[in-house]
């Protein structure tokens, strides 16, 4: 990214030049892998594929965490990439996609992960989102990624596990970082699922108010879901394309599972939006049904105590010509008839269910 214009008034001490960090402390862990089997020792990234092409057999994982621009330059240097792709990888907040360069192909997924909440009415946030980018040639793999859950240990200690699956190639790896980030998917619109069956039971419950903000927020965190998940179908049809002749055959088939996941998911966060906009529609509905209410309840209590005040209204009037006011029992009786008339208001809007 450019760098912002010096603040420093002209003729002023010199800006004191930056350290450069060393590649490997973007590095997570490098490796070369040879029929599926991790080889010994610790590897830098450019020793690790001089490694691998000077035999002609394995390949290369790096794995790279929140790199700055140096860094990655360095890297694709040594494994020859294409300077845009150098760039992405550097700066996060891409969309879910895939790009070819030659015989090295770049792919970006959006990872989630669904943030634990007593209540949607304590929380301002349920789903957090980060980046791994993928980037695949015919010997290397190198993934970077951006943000604090995007850990890929997991994956690396299973692959290896895994022999058999290794020995498929780079493209193996990719396979299992994106099974790994679908199946994410998978767990946190279950989580979602959860939310949004107890916000409909709230809102439908036949008693109790309705607190509208929860849909607001919801709704919310679920477009922010679609917009890191869904995209992510027209890549992975892309990957198991027959045409994608980068991509092994063997390893088309196990992604072609992957893409049936992530269908399987993109369909659930459209239902999820599709129940919320009912819900919101629903809710602000019910609120105004209670605003009615409550206003009918408001303009019965005031037209009964309409009729007190309209009797104190006469009578204040100070006339002399009232021949009722010398009567003996004048004010008993008019307490009666208003509170007569009070009552017979009150039981006409009860009836009516004003009140």
């Amino acid at each position: 990214m450019p760098s912002l214009p010096s603040l420093r008034p002209s003729g002023g001490p010199s800006e004191r030049p930056r350290i450069p960090i060393p590649p490997a402390r973007a590095v997570v862990d490098c490796a070369v892998y040879v029929d599926g089997h991790r080889r010994p020792g610790k590897w830098t990234h450019a020793a690790a594929l001089k490694q691998v092409r000077s035999t002609g057999t394995g390949f290369v994982w790096v794995g790279l965490h929140a790199p700055d621009d140096r860094q990655m330059a360095d890297v694709a240097e040594v494994f020859g990439l294409h300077e845009l792709m150098a760039e992405d990888a550097v700066h996060a907040h891409q969309r879910p996609k895939l790009e070819r360069y030659d015989d090295t192909q770049f792919i970006v997924l959006r990872t989630v992960k669904y943030v634990e909440h007593e209540s949607l009415t304590t929380t301002n946030e349920v789903v957090e989102t980060g980046e791994i980018m993928i980037l695949v040639g015919h010997d290397f793999v190198i993934t970077v990624r951006h943000g604090d859950f995007t850990h890929l240990a997991g994956v690396r200690k299973h692959l290896e596990s895994r022999p058999d699956r290794l020995a498929l190639g780079p493209y193996a790896v990719m396979h299992a970082i994106a099974d790994h980030v679908v199946d994410t998917y998978l767990d946190v619109t279950a989580a979602v699922e959860t939310d949004v069956d107890a916000l409909e039971a709230a809102i439908f419950a036949p008693t109790g108010g309705v607190d509208i903000d929860p849909v607001y927020l919801l709704k919310r965190e679920i477009t922010e879901l679609r917009r890191a998940v869904t995209p992510l179908t027209a890549p992975l049809q892309r990957l198991t394309s027959p045409e994608n002749d980068l991509c092994p055959k063997e390893v088309r088939r196990y992604l072609r599972d992957v893409l049936d996941h992530q269908i399987t998911v993109a369909e659930r966060i459209s239902t999820f939006d599709e129940v919320l906009t009912s819900l919101l529609g629903a809710a602000s509905a019910k609120v105004g049904i209670q605003q009615n209410t409550d206003m009918r309840k408001i303009t019965a209590w005031v037209a009964i105590a309409s009729v007190p005040t309209m009797v104190a209204g006469i009578y204040g009037m100070n006339f002399d010509d009232m021949p009722e006011l010398h009567w003996k029992y004048s004010y008993h009786i008019l307490l009666v008839v208003l509170a007569l008339v009070c009552v017979g208001l009150w039981r006409t809007f009860r009836r009516n269910h004003w009140l």
